[in-house]
């Protein structure tokens, strides 16, 4: 018997609950003192469509998907024929009886063990509710429940903290019901359990990235927040919108993603820092804007999700074939800062110093994310609120005291101007979207063009020096220097890369993984030094052509061993990556 390593899924159409009934389960088993991770498949419809969710649940930590799932609940016949062959041996499947008819000839497989429950007929006949089907689901995690005989007062639990009074009492009758009949109906067999731990009661938080940028956002001072709703980064405007007054903030969506960043933009020059978030094609518009951040040094933080395109592309999938782009959006040259988060704490802690070097150094900071990363969701400890301190850079309150006339674009060694917002008293503020002088006045000669060009790109070489002088984790190395190969990757393929590690430790193949969080400016050193130890490398990316092997090749000069490229639009799987890593080692 199998205890507490144990994958879920639930299916259906879209508008069936399936994502939110999958969350309640995994929190439920969070509860119990396990740890949890949860990702999601949906198509771009509102209605019908296949979708489902996923939830990984283990006594140990984890950091991504299974590649089988142990326990299937379909809420129709497509779910069961997309996904039987997903299923594990001796693995189970929940389906409604009345809709679906199921046996060991049509599923190509006799190991399987089936439990037909009349999931319609229990909402319509015992709780009396035949206009609200979607109730079948939470019928069905009871089910569930009971098969992997697991703490139901836990998910009774859950359901309360979640739905109003009256909705969570309907909500825990129709578990129980699920939960009843199991009991009631079939023997109490089932290869998979669930049990709580020791670490019960101890206390994690379930989060998706995005809503993890969003608290980082919200920790950081963030006090205006534009977005155009667009996939991936939709969780992360309803997260904003739905904490606006609790944290004073202005959380709004504007026409469209060109309004957002000029919003954004003007918020920021006014002082307040400010965000906006979207996905490549939004960033597609945004461009522009961004290139007027550059030119009147506003610091703006920009979220971009990625997702497969080109065009609209695969709108509710993932990707990583942005990167080049977000390098070099928009027009001309200016300094601008890259940081990707690989899981759901980058997410938090890198959000917030992106807001503190958007300040400091007076620029757009880009947080590359994709899909995966900010739609997942994981369990994970609170996150440390005083780790990053805020940091606002030369941002002049009150009144400007300096012995020169003031300049918004003061020439400086460093390349940061004091920083006056209109209404400074003393300081009057010129800012130009056209090349300008010290003093922010449009000018077309050649040498103060030359100047302020410099001073604007020495601004990297600061955040290069201020990174080396204060160590700042820009990169990180998983594993013994001494291993067979190094997995160089970033964004959300750390987690399946993390779990991949694990499977081949267990076979005695030893790899090492180094984790690029800041992309521009470009760690040279850093990820220099570890290669020149690697014995081999092996770069693994979500794109057709290799981005990031062809970023390191361009910066260090040094071509990667093999690369390991997925663009489907799925994330890796751990089994599937740590078998292409053995065949290339």
């Amino acid at each position: 018997m199998r205890v507490n390593d144990f994958s879920f899924m639930i299916g259906g159409e879209a508008g069936a609950g399936i994502t939110r009934s999958g969350y309640l389960f995994a929190k439920a088993c969070m509860r119990g003192g396990l740890h949890v991770f949860g990702t999601n498949d949906y198509q771009s419809l509102i209605r019908g469509g296949h979708n489902f969710y996923v939830v990984r649940i283990s006594g140990e930590q984890i950091f991504c998907q299974s590649d089988q799932v142990d326990l299937l609940i379909a809420l129709n016949a497509e779910t069961v024929m997309l996904h039987k062959d997903d299923i594990a041996r001796n693995g189970g499947i929940i389906y409604d009886r009345d809709n679906v008819e199921l046996n060991a000839e049509i599923l190509g497989r006799k190991d399987l063990r089936l439990y037909p429950i009349p999931l319609k007929k229990i909402v319509i006949e015992e709780m009396k509710e035949p206009h609200n089907l979607i109730m079948r689901n939470t019928v069905a995690l009871g089910a569930a429940n009971a098969v992997v005989n697991y703490d139901q007062p836990l998910l009774e639990e859950i359901l309360k903290e979640t739905f109003k009074a009256e909705v969570a009492e309907s909500n825990i009758r129709a578990a129980h019901l699920g939960y009843d009949y199991v009991k009631q109906s079939f023997k109490d067999d089932f290869e998979f359990r669930l049990k709580k731990t020791d670490a019960a009661g101890k206390r994690l938080i379930f989060l998706s990235g995005n809503e993890a940028v969003g608290l980082g956002a919200l920790r950081a001072g963030c006090k205006f927040y534009a977005s155009y709703p667009m996939t991936p980064t939709n969780g992360l405007l309803h997260f904003m919108t739905s904490n606006e007054r609790d944290y004073g903030l202005i959380a709004l969506q504007p026409e469209g993603e060109i309004a957002a960043m000029n919003m954004v933009a003007g918020a920021a020059s006014a002082g307040v820092r400010a965000m906006t978030a979207t996905s490549g094609g939004g960033f597609c518009l945004m461009s522009e804007g961004l290139g007027m951040t550059g030119m009147t040094e506003t610091p703006v933080v920009v979220v971009v999700g990625q997702r497969p395109g080109p065009s609209t592309g695969l709108p509710t999938y993932s990707g990583q074939g942005d990167l080049r782009f977000v390098l070099h959006a928009s027009q001309g040259e200016f300094p601008r800062m890259v940081i990707a988060p690989g899981d759901i704490e980058d997410c938090f802690y890198e959000t917030e110093r992106a807001f503190n070097w958007a300040e400091k150094y007076q620029l757009p900071v880009i947080l590359l994310t994709d899909k995966y990363l900010v739609e997942s969701e994981a369990s994970v400890e609170p996150f440390g609120v005083d780790r990053v301190k805020i940091e606002r850079g030369l941002l002049i309150t009150g009144k400007y005291e300096g012995e020169r006339q003031y300049g918004r674009y003061e020439v400086t060694e460093t390349g940061v101007s004091p920083r006056a917002v209109p209404l400074t008293k003393e300081a009057i503020v010129h800012t130009n979207s056209d090349e300008h002088d010290e003093q922010g006045f449009t000018s077309e000669d050649p040498i103060v063009t030359t100047t302020m060009m410099d001073k604007r790109m020495r601004k990297l070489e600061t955040i290069v020096k201020e990174i080396e002088e204060r160590n700042i984790e820009t990169v990180r190395l998983y594993g013994s220097e001494e291993a067979e190969a190094t997995i160089v990757s970033y964004g959300g393929t750390k987690g399946p890369i993390r779990e991949a590690m694990k499977l081949l430790g267990q076979e005695g193949v030893t790899v090492n993984y180094l984790q690029l969080i800041y992309l521009h400016p470009f760690p040279k050193k850093k990820v220099d030094d570890i290669l020149k130890k690697a014995k081999k490398t092996i770069v693994v990316e979500h794109n057709k052509t290799g981005q990031l092997a062809g970023l390191i090749r361009e910066r260090l000069l040094r071509k990667a061993d093999h690369k390991i490229l997925k663009y489907d639009g799925r994330p890796f799987n751990p089994h599937f990556l740590a078998k292409r890593i053995k065949e290339v080692l």
